[in-house]
């Protein structure tokens, strides 16, 4: 981790790269962003000095903004949608703490250390509320405007009510500690400051009290928009369909050509039902109707059942079966805690089997060719990867022996094209590149 010494440091850093970093937090929710086109912005060296110093993160081709700044940036400008009630909780809780603290202290110092603690806990309880209920109303418009899909879009709804449960809760809780009956040390302490922080902060409450009444109502309004334009739909879709029917009935001969049809797939089929009463099944005449029925029903065929020959000593021996089988969760877990391109994380997994690189080519839509360049790319960006298990299934060991002593041994550099003048016509583009990855690989760039 990097570690600054001073304020000024930290603020000279920043400006070294104040137009990327605006541009990576404008698109900070979009497609990431790649370092070739960070460098139509920044200088090099001024990249890799936010780098180094941990401002910008690289991962592979691509760069982010490190999180620590992204919500600072955030924090700031009010630009987080996350929505978040634990800490009002628990900054309520500190404040009971730390008046409990105040009314035991003798100590007139530590004292007023206990009281300016207290002011500043009630200052951030009024900034993080505010902040949250803005954040709220802002997330309910924004998911009735541009969520696509109505079944998620009434879950979001739903989730985001609670949401305001939750907060309309915590205004009551802090409404009663601010309760000078409930809490005497408001009426108690004298500090002006204190009861114009608690003024202030009664107020906020009172507005956001209000605003979530709001939110509230366009809620419900949006739900029953919601359900109104999905029941109209289905409506719609209906009448559509009979609409169709009837124009096919009026235009075409349809009805007269299925009334004339006799067929048997047009038939419905009608069990016959009777019913027989119980002192009648108890007759002989109904036993030998009985008789004559299943008689009737029962199978011509007889089913001979083929037996087993000896079973060989070979046979019972045990015999294992190798399966692939890949964990997609630990897959899913692992590359959630990595991050970068998705491709190269793919590529150097450890699947505990071995991936033929024309499946993968396949899959990816690619041909060869490009299938070995996106593979250059994980290499050049750190990623180590194995390939030696395709190398000896399709490659002479002769070969790659030769071409990888000629990487080792001979070459001034890892040049492609210095490789195949040096190495000649006896050895195709496809086998130097795959050995030069080995090599990159094991002996590094």
């Amino acid at each position: 981790m990097y570690i600054y010494n001073s304020i000024p440091h930290i603020t000279n850093t920043l400006n070294l790269g104040k137009d990327l970093l605006e541009v990576l937090f404008e698109k900070r929710k979009s497609l990431p962003f790649r370092y070739d086109y960070a460098l139509d912005i920044i200088d090099e060296n001024k990249l890799n000095i936010l780098i180094e110093r941990e401002v910008i993160r690289r991962n592979g081709p691509y760069i982010e903004m490190d999180e620590h700044y992204l919500s600072f940036y955030e924090l700031l400008l009010e630009a987080n949608e996350e929505i978040s009630t634990s800490v009002i909780d628990e900054n309520i809780q500190l404040v009971y703490q730390l008046i409990d603290y105040y009314s035991k202290e003798d100590n007139d110092l530590r004292k007023l250390g206990y009281l300016r603690s207290v002011k500043a806990h009630l200052r951030k309880i009024g900034k993080i509320l505010v902040r949250n209920v803005v954040s709220l109303q802002r997330v309910i418009d924004n998911t009735f405007k541009n969520e696509p899909s109505y079944k998620v879009k009434i879950a979001k709804l739903e989730n985001l009510d609670a949401k305001r449960i939750e907060i309309n809760r915590l205004i009551v809780e802090v409404e009663k500690l601010l309760d000078r009956e409930r809490t005497p040390f408001f009426a108690q302490a004298p500090d002006e400051e204190l009861l114009t922080i608690a003024r202030e902060l009664k107020t906020e409450l009172l507005s956001a009290g209000h605003s979530l009444i709001h939110s509230q109502q366009d809620i419900i309004d949006y739900l029953n928009q919601i359900r109104t334009q999905v029941g109209f739909t289905r409506k719609l879709r209906r009448i559509k369909y009979l609409r169709e029917q009837f124009e096919l009935q009026e235009n075409t001969n349809v009805r007269e050509v299925v009334d004339a049809e006799r067929s048997v797939v047009l038939e419905g089929v009608q069990p016959t039902l009777f019913k027989v009463s119980i002192p009648y099944l108890q007759t002989d005449e109904a036993q030998d109707v009985i008789l004559k029925v299943a008689d009737g029903i029962r199978p011509d065929k007889v089913i001979h059942r083929q037996e087993l020959g000896v079973i060989s000593a070979e046979q019972m021996e045990n015999q294992e079966v190798g399966e692939a089988a890949i964990n997609t969760r630990k897959m899913m877990d692992v590359f959630s805690r990595t991050g970068g391109d998705l491709f190269s994380f793919v590529m150097a997994y450890d699947y505990n089997r071995k991936m033929d690189f024309e499946d993968i080519a396949r899959a990816k839509d690619l041909d060869f060719d490009e299938l070995l360049t996106e593979i250059e790319g994980i290499v050049n960006s750190g990623t180590k990867l194995d390939i030696s298990y395709y190398l000896r299934e399709f490659m002479d060991e002769d070969k790659i022996e030769d071409i990888y002593l000629y990487f080792k041994e001979d070459a001034e550099s890892d040049s492609l094209d210095a490789a195949i003048d040096e190495l000649g016509a006896d050895y195709t583009e496809e086998e130097i590149r795959l050995v030069r990855i080995k090599f990159m690989c094991e002996q590094g760039n």
